[in-house]
């Protein structure tokens, strides 16, 4: 039996040591790393072709080893997700024994096809509208600002949106960007007294919001995912898209020009509408020092009709350490949603479940939240410490969850 399993383990060795870039690598990096790195990605360069990946190859071994890259941020077994891009342990040992057989290139003529978005900064390919908003220089002096760009659609028909992509135009000094809905005139009017383009909007856009307001977003990490078949948010008819862009220049006087993208369902596709639901606690204070201190956020969700989960997106800034979102049941059934134990505020995601949650009537969402405001945190950007609330600003905090959910019981507008 020894003598069977030390052959197998040669074997083994021997077919590893024989992959190349063309016939094994190329397709788990272009599946889970060029996603990211790639013409107009978050990513600081490119990893597309051989050139590329051979160049970077201690860099790929070292940051795969320390299960660092790629960045995803789920735990296994609280929640599963469509679009999981984190390596399968047979996928990283692939990596690393090319790497370590010296990442031999193979027969090009060994390639799998390359992706038809593989040059576009668009992530599901060309959008069907791509909304620009006006060039922007936030002032440099400020810490953080807040600006709303008014984009009208333009269509004169109500729409259902299965996808949307924020295009961030400078990474650099973009921290965040949301969209949201107008069907009032209101941020026109907001931008009309503001000779700058847009207008400021620290803490919210400044319009009458209600269930189904909210667009989606964007922030580090994310990337653009398609709801699942016959879910889509709906975009009302001659309705005005506003594009808040929270800005972080840091001392830099640079200009931004950030994009949106939208994917449109045929309205006979669509059976059910995805409304944003936030979970959150604005009334924290984390002590200077507290390396590990606790925020919980809660809601009960469906205090009327049923529903399902379909997206969730947890949200913290720079001295947070662990989120979890969890469902509590009315017979005190705790399940998971989601736990993120080494949270990174430059990946974050919007995270499709593989399934829809069931959730029961008078379900509530808990969120709970870890922090470091401690000197031990490399990124507590505070020196001296000092106690920390909930805020705006980067340098503030958030206790914060989106629940993507649909109701069993159409009970807005009809489709």
């Amino acid at each position: 039996m020894k003598l069977f399993h030390s052959l197998w383990l040669l074997a083994l060795a021997g077919a590893l040591s024989a992959q190349t870039y063309s016939k094994d690598v190329a397709p788990i990096v272009r599946e889970k790393c060029a996603r990211c790195h790639r013409a107009g990605g978050i990513a600081p360069f490119p990893l597309t072709n051989f050139r590329q990946v051979s160049a970077y190859a201690e860099d790929i071994a070292r940051v795969v080893e320390e299960r660092r890259m790629p960045p995803w941020k789920p735990v296994e077994g609280f929640g599963e997700f469509r679009d999981n891009f984190g390596l399968t342990a047979e996928e990283r040992e692939t990596l690393l024994a090319w790497i370590r057989a010296g990442s031999p290139e193979g027969d090009p003529a060994d390639l799998p096809p390359a992706p038809p978005d593989a040059d576009s900064p668009w992530h599901l390919g060309e959008p069907d509208l791509v909304l620009t908003a006006p060039e922007y220089t936030p002032p440099p002096e400020a810490k953080d600002t807040y600006r709303c760009f008014v984009l009208p659609v333009g269509l004169g028909e109500t729409k259902y949106v299965r996808a949307v992509q924020a295009l961030p135009g400078n990474p650099a000094i973009v921290h965040h960007v949301l969209f949201f809905i107008d069907e009032t005139g209101a941020s026109e009017r907001l931008d009309a007294r503001d000779p700058e383009p847009g207008y400021n909007c620290f803490g919210g856009p400044l319009i009458p919001l209600g269930i189904g307001s909210g667009l989606g977003g964007w922030a580090p990490g994310v990337r653009a995912q398609p709801l699942p078949d016959g879910i889509a948010m709906l975009l009302p008819r001659n309705a005005r898209i506003v594009m808040q862009v929270h800005y972080y220049p840091q001392g830099r006087e640079e200009t931004d020009q950030t994009r949106m993208g939208l994917w449109f369902a045929d309205r006979e596709s669509v059976a059910k509408r995805l409304v944003q639901i936030p979970i959150v606690n604005t009334r924290f204070e984390i002590p200077p020092g507290a390396d590990n201190y606790e925020v919980r956020a809660q809601q009960v969700v469906f205090p009327f009709l049923t529903g399902h989960a379909i997206t969730v997106a947890p949200h913290m800034h720079l001295l947070g350490k662990e989120i979890k979102v969890e469902v509590i049941e009315p017979g005190g059934q705790v399940r998971p949603l989601i736990y993120i134990d080494r949270w990174d505020f430059n990946w974050q995601g919007f995270y499709t479940f593989t399934e829809p949650v069931r959730l029961r009537l008078l379900s509530t969402i808990r969120v709970t939240a870890r922090y470091d405001n401690s000197e031990n945190n490399p990124h507590n950007p505070h020196r001296p410490l000092k106690p920390v609330r909930w805020g705006e600003g980067t340098e503030d905090e958030m206790c914060l969850a989106f629940l993507g959910v649909v109701f069993d019981a159409e009970f807005l507008a009809p489709l």
